[in-house]
This record gives C-alpha cells, structure tokens and sequence, in this order.
C-alpha cells in the first residue's frame, strides 16, 4: 500500500514537472510572437519597397493578366492585403484565377487552372479584423482561429468545389495558408496544389496537403516562432529554404521587405522551388479582396 502511495505521489510530481515545463514554454512562445509580430503590423516602408509594392498594385488596378516567373513576384502579390497598401481598404486576402505552368520531364509543360488564395499578415491598422496579435497566438499553437474562419468560408463561398488551389501568404498570412492547406474542409472539397509562405514558421505539418514551400531570409525570426521550434526544431530549421538579404541585424527589414526583392529570391519560381522554372499567370480582373473581421457568421 505504501509502495503504491510513493508511485502514485511520483507520478504525480513528475506530470507537475511536465506541465510547469509546458507553460513555461507556451509563455516564452507567446512572448517571443508579440514582440516579433509587433513589426508585421505595417510593411517595411523602404523607398524601394513601396515602389515595388506600387508597381504590383498599378497591375491589379489595370484589371489585366499578368505572367509571374519568380517568387518575389506573388510576395509582392501578397502584400497587396495589407491596409497601408491599399488605397481603401477591401480585406487582407483575395482569391484570384489563374493559371499554374509547371516544366516535366523532358522539357515539356503542364498547364492547370487555378485559384489563388493571398493572404496577408499581422495588420493592427485596421479595427475589427482578425489579423492582430491574438491571432498571431493562436496560429503559433496551432489552434482555430477567425482568420482561417474567414477563409475557409470566402473558399467555399466562391471557389468552385473541386477546383485547384495555390495558397500563398506572409508572416501571419503564411501561418494560415498552412492551416488552409490542413483544413479539411478545404482538403474534401479542393485539390490544393502548392502552398508558399513567406517569412513564416511551420504550422501543422502532418495535416497538410499538397507541396508547402517556405522562404525565410537569414535575418528574420519570425518562421521559427511557431510551437514546432519546441517539438521538432529540425523540420523547422531543414524546412525552410533560406536566403540572405544583407539585413544583419536589421530584422524588420528581413521580414517585412526581404521576399518582394528579386536579386535576393528571383531564383525561386512561383510554387516556391529553387530553378524550378514554374509560371503563375493571373486574371487581376477576377482578383476579389475579403474582410476578415473578428466576428465570424458562419
């Protein structure tokens, strides 16, 4: 009786331990996202940056196709969600059609029609959208949120089912194209194609379809703040695919500018790959920006 009252007391002592340890971390996770998020609030205004990031913006607005060879081409699509670089604000994602252009054996190509889901990140300019720091932290865990609410719904409401989807996103907007990618609703109803984020960590790894992709400069902290840094640091190191933009210790300029530059990420093409050679043609007449306010009605 004594011998199973020590065991149970041991038992006992040793899940304190556990959970004490466990906390400690969910708090020092927590911590390390609401300082690294603060800087994703608003894009990094550098001169060159914002003249890239108007450039992408004159496409959208001429409502014509435009033919994206690289992957600082769709960061600089991406960033179109954000409030400072919308003229009047429509959303922090939008879901354009296009078409994907991958190279096969033998130099032959294979064209599919797809729909592009966008989504920009942490954006605390704009009041009653889900895109703050409460957001940040629930992504970090892997938890439900109202941004993926927002998404799924606008997917479901106005994408065909059995479409192709291409779901890219930046800082938090990359966290959530993962979750999309592992949504299953999402997964039943879509073929998810490829899915490319940028300056973002890993985000429910097991769960998601279709090949991920993540770029993340030398100098940005941000893809490594997600619970997986603390259960599987080596996927989330050997994950990311990682380029030097010169920032040192300049981290929200790594983060918030790094991705739209070509001389640093031009050799990546638009599912993410390095020399892959593969092509994203968009329709920016069909290009539908969405809110994501904090209130979901689903």
């Amino acid at each position: 009786m004594i011998a199973v009252r020590k065991s149970a007391i041991i038992t006992f002592h040793v899940r304190g331990l556990i959970m004490k340890r466990f906390t400690k971390v969910r708090r020092i996770l927590a911590l390390s996202l609401v300082l690294a998020m603060a800087f994703g609030g608003t894009v990094f205004a550098s001169d060159s940056n914002t003249a890239l990031v108007n450039a992408t913006y004159q496409q959208l607005a001429s409502r014509g196709t435009y033919t994206y060879t690289n992957a600082s081409e769709l960061s600089r699509f991406v960033q179109l969600g954000y409030a400072c670089n919308q003229p009047q604000h429509q959303g922090p994602f939008s879901i354009t059609q296009g078409t994907l252009t991958t190279k096969k054996w033998f130099g032959k190509k294979s064209s599919k029609a797809v729909y592009v889901i966008a989504l920009s990140g942490t954006d605390t300019d704009v009041k009653n959208q889900s895109t703050g720091y409460w957001t940040d932290l629930l992504v970090g865990f892997e938890q439900d949120n109202k941004y993926i609410q927002n998404v799924r719904n606008a997917i479901v409401s106005n994408v065909p089912k059995g479409s192709n989807l291409v779901v890219t996103g930046h800082s938090l907007g990359g966290m959530v194209a993962q979750q999309v990618a592992a949504d299953s609703t999402i997964k039943k109803n879509y073929n998810v194609l490829n899915t490319v984020t940028f300056g973002s960590p890993l985000i429910n790894g097991f769960q998601r379809e279709g090949t991920v992709k993540r770029l993340g400069d030398t100098s940005d902290p941000v893809p490594y703040l997600s619970l997986t840094t603390f259960t599987n640091i080596v996927w989330q190191s050997a994950g990311l695919n990682k380029e030097s933009g010169n920032y040192g210790t300049n981290l929200l300029g790594a983060h918030c500018e790094s991705y739209n530059r070509a001389d640093v990420w031009g050799a990546y093409d638009v599912t993410g790959t390095k020399n892959g050679g593969a092509t994203l043609t968009l329709n920016m007449a069909t290009t539908r920006f969405y809110y994501s306010p904090v209130t979901v009605n689903n």
